[in-house]
């Protein structure tokens, strides 16, 4: 079986489940956040449910707009507070970061586990060994109910990332090259594994980065070994007690791809779609009007340092709006305490509230009509973050900030 197989046979009381195979399973965790939740809370209580199956197995997260922009969205989160506080459930409230930092930062999930969220980035926990997939509110509210979900066993691939990468090659830049090649819709529905010396040697957070992004070609969920590194993690966040799964040698899998990172470039994802990328130098002296480095994708303390370094005795360029969200409370005060957030104030950066910001274009830093965006986020879509007037390119947090600097998209690795 494959590791997806394997968690989801694990869950479903079987001895064993194929791909194809629809199962009712127990998830061991349960999130939402506050673009999807209040629709679960309505859905729950229109069908007269009263309570959770288990409190401490179910985290609301306000993340989307933190703070609320409006009188609509206060009465939505005022709605999360009074539900979580009368079901006793897990609430991370403004301020506290995107739902896909905290659940694992807070050791709310570990290896082996299954997670369901309502939330498309959910799929961020595979790089921790987690079979984590995002479902629809009305799924959310049932499963919160019952503990249990209903899902299809999803067929596998597996990639094979070897050699070291460049300079100035980060995992962001990994991921969008194979989201390129293999296009937006090239692993729909699938569970992707990723192995090779590329991913062992890479950082938890660039694990995290390109779990978070296997949506964006498709698929459910990207999983990855529990190696001595991901335990380390584990530790430091509070969990110790957890068996991590591994495929079969005789595993069956729709497609094997492999990957030599040694011959990537820094990469840049077009508008509007993010299989959209080509090397920097294809898009380079494109005009910027705005630059973010943040989000649930880039939004940890390793991006701010890849950030800094390139930033640090240097200015943002007259006319470039620079804004930084970071992804939780925890990652804003390590950066905080290591001065790095002096040195991207100084440079000429503007923080927001740590959470979603910009990204999902519900108040912070949505863009004019024509203005044009490089982001470290995982989405280009059209009207993505708030304005279809508007062009997002997609980058990592060290091709960002050589972008703020010129003032357009530029190579990063010239400050390097």
């Amino acid at each position: 079986m494959t590791i997806a197989e394997k968690i989801l046979s694990a869950h479903s009381g079987k001895k064993a489940v194929s791909s194809g195979e629809v199962i009712v399973a127990a998830p061991d965790f349960i999130l939402g956040q506050d673009g999807t939740s209040p629709r679960a809370i309505e859905v729950f209580e229109t069908l007269g449910l009263r309570q959770v199956f288990c409190p401490e197995k179910i985290a609301m997260v306000i993340d989307h707009s933190a703070p609320s922009p409006s009188l609509a969205v206060s009465r939505k989160h005022q709605t999360m507070r009074t539900f979580a506080a009368r079901q006793k459930i897990h609430l991370h409230d403004v301020g506290d970061g995107i739902c896909h930092q905290v659940v694992p930062e807070e050791g709310y999930v570990k290896p082996g586990d299954l997670v369901i969220g309502a939330d498309s980035h959910t799929c961020t926990y595979g790089a921790l060994g987690v079979f984590s997939i995002g479902v629809g509110a009305t799924d959310m509210a049932v499963a919160m109910a019952s503990g249990n979900i209903w899902l299809e066993v999803p067929k596998s691939i597996k990639i094979i990332i070897n050699g070291k990468l460049p300079r100035g090659v980060y995992a962001k830049d990994v991921i969008l090259y194979i989201i390129g090649e293999l296009t937006a819709s090239g692993a729909s529905e699938i569970s992707v594994e990723f192995y090779g010396d590329t991913i062992s040697e890479m950082s938890i957070a660039g694990r995290f980065t390109i779990a978070n992004m296997v949506r964006e070609m498709g698929a459910q969920a990207g999983l990855m070994l529990v190696d001595e590194k991901c335990r380390r993690w584990l530790g430091e966040h509070g969990v110790k007690d957890f068996t991590p799964v591994a495929a079969d040698n005789d595993a069956l899998y729709t497609d094997v791809k492999e990957y030599d990172a040694s011959l990537l470039f820094p990469q840049v994802t077009r508008p509007h779609s993010v299989d959209n990328a080509v090397p920097v130098n294809e898009v380079e002296g494109i005009a910027i009007d705005e630059a973010v480095i943040g989000t649930c994708t880039n939004g940890r303390e390793e991006d701010f340092h890849i950030a800094a370094e390139i930033l640090k005795g240097r200015k943002v360029a007259t006319g470039v709006r620079l804004i930084i969200a970071p992804a939780s409370r925890k990652v804003f005060l390590n950066i905080l305490k290591e001065g790095i957030v002096e040195s991207l104030v100084e440079s000429g950066a503007a923080f927001v509230t740590p959470g979603c910001g910009p990204c999902c274009g519900t108040h912070n830093g949505v863009p004019a009509d024509g203005e044009t965006v490089i982001s470290t986020a995982n989405r280009n879509f059209k009207g993505r973050m708030g304005n279809p007037q508007s062009l997002i390119f997609l980058a990592s947090p060290a091709t960002v900030a050589a972008s703020a600097i010129e003032g357009h998209i530029a190579d990063p690795r010239k400050y390097l």
